[in-house]
């Protein structure tokens, strides 16, 4: 290394940060080196090989806390620790910048009822959300919220964390890609069937965002069918997990009771949805 020519690359303010790019340049056969200067750090490198080395920090900036940068730093035998506040606040950037309004606001909704419940408001949140006792019309105009309030009241923590999960990728995916509107229009109209379907079969008692997880995921798996370069698509191993889920479910063999029917409808419904947007006689 010592007859090879380094040049000043980048000046970086974490030396974790600054190594983890160092790594990745020599696992990438380019000589580099970190060193410090007025309180920041820079970054040198092969000056022969300057230009591809701005290649791959332009692609560094993007996402620093990637894998293959830490891959690069075991690989090299030099582990680096990454601030603990700088993965918090990777995560937070990640996390809002996949999720848009309508889906951010639901799953704020979800986890705020699951968190009073555990704080002692379980009954009670649950009797003002659940299903209509009786569906009448009178009901229906005096207290409409329970067309959907169901489906944000969930009874175990392995509950709600699977729904919102899957809620913030597959519906945050929707929102990013074909606006709130149809989000938003995906959820209601997911979670009055899925609702409706489960109060038909087994009565109000039940709750979850299980029927509109799977609405979108249906959504998402049709659209990527349908209409590829709208950007929505599901790997394989991720629809057949899904698919092997729901069948578990009408199997009784899971160790928690699930709402086949609602997850049932809230399928059909998102893949009816998805159809409706993307079938070739709606581009007539």
């Amino acid at each position: 290394m010592s007859d090879i020519q380094l040049s000043p690359l980048a000046v970086v303010k974490e030396h974790s940060i600054a190594l983890l790019f160092a790594n990745y340049l020599r696992a990438q056969q380019i000589s580099s080196d970190v060193r410090p200067h007025e309180g920041e750090f820079v970054v040198l490198c092969d000056q022969q090989l300057v230009e591809q080395a701005k290649d791959y920090f332009q692609e560094f900036v993007q996402n620093p806390y990637a894998e293959k940068y830490q891959q690069a730093a075991w690989q090299s035998g030099e582990a680096v620790h990454v601030e603990k506040s700088a993965l918090t606040a990777s995560f937070k950037q990640q996390f809002l910048s996949h999720a848009g309004l309508v889906t951010l606001v639901i799953f704020v909704l979800c986890w705020l009822v699951f968190i009073a419940s555990a704080l002692g408001w379980k009954q009670s949140l649950f009797f003002e959300l659940r299903f209509f006792t009786q569906l009448s019309l009178a009901n229906l105009v005096s207290e409409p919220w329970r067309l959907v309030g169901a489906a944000f009241f969930h009874f175990s923590l392995l509950h709600i964390v699977f729904n919102t999960m899957w809620w913030w990728q597959l519906g945050g995916a929707i929102e990013k890609m074909m606006g709130k509107t149809e989000l938003l229009n995906v959820f209601f109209v997911s979670a009055i069937l899925s609702n409706f379907g489960q109060y038909i079969v087994s009565g109000p008692n039940f709750g979850g965002l299980s029927g509109v997880v799977y609405a979108v995921f249906g959504y998402v798996w049709i659209a990527g069918w349908l209409a590829p370069e709208k950007g929505l698509h599901l790997a394989k191993p991720i629809i057949g997990f899904m698919l092997f889920f729901l069948l578990l479910g009408f199997a009784d063999l899971l160790p928690i009771n699930v709402a086949n029917t609602a997850h049932t409808v809230g399928l059909l419904s998102g893949c009816f949805l998805a159809w409706m947007r993307f079938g070739k006689w709606s581009r007539r």
